[in-house]
């Protein structure tokens, strides 16, 4: 309705004004149309009620005058009572109309028509009606001359004394013998109601002016101003001024509005803030951006690029693209920027462009769409990267990796490589393939623990992962068992993590070894000759003279004394046991050792090493101190090697002293080897150390070579301390030779000890 009015369109204020007014209007107007009415039928009723008590009056007043027949007084009494100002006429109308008595001379004994509007109440039916109430009985009558008029009829009915009196007779069986029409002007009554009503209206004017007026005021106050306020704010706002404040201190619905506007206002700042960031940011990448950037129309003309284009080509806004990257005259066969145009993805390719020297260069290109808001693509974004040096590198990565892969194919020891999971082998060499006895694709994705005893798979699994080196691995392949040296190192295949095992078969330099070793324990076995024949020289010497003895006495047929015979028999046993013994060390010491692992006591090795030179060493007067710990923890090892170390080193020991004895500037109770044993830091020490000449300065790094001796020609092979070495590190330990406390040489050799937390297998030490 109001939206033809621009103004009243443009402000909500007056359109709330108006509304508000609108609905007091009606609401006002309905109060005043029915407080009228109520006014009107009020004093109609008391009217009504008046006339009503006034026909009643006259029809009581007259009625005796009826009674006797006295028509002078019921003429007295309508004529004074038609006389007030109000009543307009008084008419007594018989049963058939004739007016008898009236107010009004000039109608007396008139008929009046039964189907007139005083008589039409009652006469409407047939037969007429006996009993009417009384809003039946009201009519209001139009007169020219008196305005509006209020009839009211009432019957006369017939009663006892009427039809019994003397005057004259109504049957009895007649009802109603009449009726009284009072006719009374309402001319009173309706100035009384147009006074009320002129009365009602101004009074709801001014209630209408007065709320109107109030109900502007507060709109425009509460509403229209800081609603003016809120506008102007916002406007500046959209004007880039994040910082007004707009002064209002309300806490309800339109402070919480201002609140938000200037919460809002700061948040814009924020943002336009960060965005003005992101597009300096963007702006720069794109400038900075080390690639060729250009936005083609959809003519393949440049609209727009980056400081490398323009470094680069130099570029004329409005160029061709083809014309400025590759000076061609007409757009390329295979275009990504036609094939985005076209159907609106983004493409990737590569290309190799000619330049103006002849040179090649490769670029990697990538298009996206650049489109309106009605998705309708306008320009191409082309991104162009210089990707000659990459193709250079992965020439020469490919060039490399075939190298590589030709060594990986080619290197002699076996190569695997394996999940470091799982241990399931992954890929290998030919040389594992010719080692194991395999082909390739038979070896792929089987477990590597295949080539272990099915009882140490679980062992060696955990020293793969944790250990970089194992040494001297029995394996088990197609044609056998061999023995390995495994080098394990972490590395990466196909996006998993993997390990690179290298095993180098030393099954054959282990043969050599043990060839070398055996020869070197019959050298020493020969060496040991002398002192050997002496030590079962003694206990033959004891047989030989008890057997003589009792020989001698059984050809002379003499008694033996059972304690005598006891005793000789019990020294003949006793020798005879310790000459088996030698010889049995003997026979152990000069067998074939094979290279196995179980735990050992060192002290027990040294002992029987020390007990095959023990009279040897007597003889020469050297003096052995022991100092072992007895509660060592076992090592992993060979007893049968571990004692020809130690014999190997008692012999040098016992060559060393003799040299210096040679000298003749020893003196006395020098002569001595000492033998320590004890466990220091989770490893188990041996120490062996003579009195002897020492071990020069100079050749102290050359000791444990090969063929490397200081004695005479003659004296010894130079293989002894080597193969020392050899042993103890097989094992896991070191040997080392330091100076002695008497000047003399000093070995100390270090073994991981077998006793190793729950969980771990004594194959991990080692």
């Amino acid at each position: 309705m109001f939206q033809k009015i621009p103004y009243i369109r443009q402000s909500l204020t007056l359109q709330l004004i108006l509304w508000v007014g609108l609905i007091l209007l009606g609401s006002i107007s309905i109060w005043a149309y029915m407080n009228i009415k109520y006014h009107e039928r009020t004093a109609t009723r008391h009217t009504i009620d008046e006339a009503d008590r006034l026909g009643n009056t006259i029809r009581l007043g007259a009625h005796y005058a009826m009674m006797l027949n006295s028509r002078d007084d019921i003429n007295q009494i309508t004529n004074n009572i038609g006389r007030q100002p109000e009543i307009r006429n008084i008419r007594i109308f018989n049963k058939a109309g004739e007016i008898k008595f009236s107010s009004v001379r000039e109608e007396v004994g008139k008929t009046t028509d039964i189907r007139a509007e005083a008589c039409i109440i009652c006469h409407r039916d047939s037969p007429p009606l006996e009993m009417v109430n009384l809003p039946e009985r009201i009519r209001v009558l139009n007169s020219p001359e008196h305005g509006r008029l209020l009839g009211i009829i009432s019957p006369i009915y017939n009663e006892s004394g009427c039809a019994e009196a003397s005057c004259h007779y109504h049957p009895a069986g007649k009802v109603v013998l009449g009726a009284l029409d009072v006719v009374v002007s309402l001319e009173k009554m309706d100035l009384e109601i147009l006074a009320h009503e002129k009365r009602m209206i101004a009074l709801a004017v001014l209630i209408f002016l007065a709320i109107a007026s109030i109900i502007t005021v507060f709109f425009y106050n509460v509403v229209n101003r800081p609603i003016q306020k809120l506008i102007a704010a916002t406007r500046l706002i959209g004007q880039g001024r994040y910082d007004h404040t707009i002064d209002w201190a309300r806490e309800d619905e339109i402070g919480q509005l201002a609140l938000a506007v200037q919460q809002m206002g700061r948040q814009i700042a924020g943002k336009e803030e960060e965005l003005n960031k992101q597009r300096d940011q963007y702006q720069n990448l794109f400038e900075q951006v080390p690639c060729y950037i250009t936005v083609q129309d959809r003519d393949y003309r440049i609209l727009t690029y980056n400081q490398e284009t323009a470094r680069q080509f130099n570029p004329q806004p409005g160029e061709y693209c083809y014309r400025t990257y590759k000076g061609r005259e007409e757009r390329c066969e295979v275009c990504p920027v036609a094939q985005t145009l076209e159907d609106g993805a983004s493409h990737t390719g590569e290309e190799v462009v000619i330049n103006r020297d002849g040179t090649e260069t490769h670029w990697f290109v990538c298009t996206s769409p650049v489109r309106q808001t009605s998705d309708e693509i306008t320009a191409v974004m082309e991104i162009s990267l210089d990707i000659t040096e990459s193709k250079r590198l992965e020439k020469e990565i490919r060039k490399s990796e075939n190298k590589y892969q030709s060594i990986f194919n080619n290197i002699p020891n076996a190569v695997f490589v394996v999940d470091a999971a799982t241990l399931e082998i992954l890929d290998c060499n030919e040389s594992a393939s010719a080692h194991y006895g395999y082909d390739r694709n038979e070896l792929v994705g089987q477990a590597f623990l295949r080539f272990f005893e099915e009882d140490e798979r679980a062992g060696y699994l955990r020293r793969l992962k944790r250990n970089n080196v194992l040494s001297q691995v029995r394996q088990s392949t197609s044609r056998g068992q061999i023995f390995v040296n495994i080098h394990t190192s972490p590395s990466e295949y196909s996006g998993r993590d993997a390990l690179l095992v290298v095993a180098s078969d030393i099954t054959q330099r282990l043969i050599a070894e043990q060839q070398l070793i055996q020869a070197s324990k019959m050298a020493t076995l020969g060496e040991m000759s002398a002192g050997v024949a002496h030590e079962l020289n003694q206990p033959l010497s004891v047989i030989k003279t008890a057997s003589s003895f009792l020989l001698k006495k059984v050809r002379r047929s003499e008694s033996i004394a059972p304690e005598i015979l006891r005793t000789m028999a019990e020294e003949m046993d006793h020798y005879v046991d310790r000459a088996a013994k030698i010889i049995n060390h003997l026979r152990e010491f000069g067998r074939k050792a094979e290279v196995t692992k179980e735990p050992v006591q060192v002290n027990e090795a040294l002992r029987k090493a020390h007990e095959m030179f023990e009279q040897q060493l007597k003889l020469r007067e050297i003096q052995v101190i022991k100092q072992l710990q007895e509660d060592l923890p076992p090592v992993l090892a060979d007893s049968n090697r571990l004692e020809q170390v130690f014999i190997n080193l008692l012999i040098n020991a016992r060559d060393a002293i003799e040299e210096k004895d040679e000298r003749a500037d020893s003196r006395d109770g020098d002569k001595e080897i000492r033998l320590r044993s004890y466990f220091e830091s989770g490893v188990v020490v041996i120490e062996v150390e003579d009195s002897g000449v020492g071990i020069p300065d100079l050749v102290r790094d050359k000791i444990f070579e090969p063929f490397f001796t200081t004695k005479k020609v003659g004296q010894g092979t130079g293989l002894g301390l080597s193969i020392s070495y050899g042993i103890v590190q097989d094992y896991g330990g070191t040997i080392e030779v330091e100076r002695g406390a008497h000047d003399g040489a000093k070995f100390v050799i270090h073994f991981p000890c077998a006793d190793l937390p729950p969980g771990v297998d004594s194959g991990d030490a080692g």
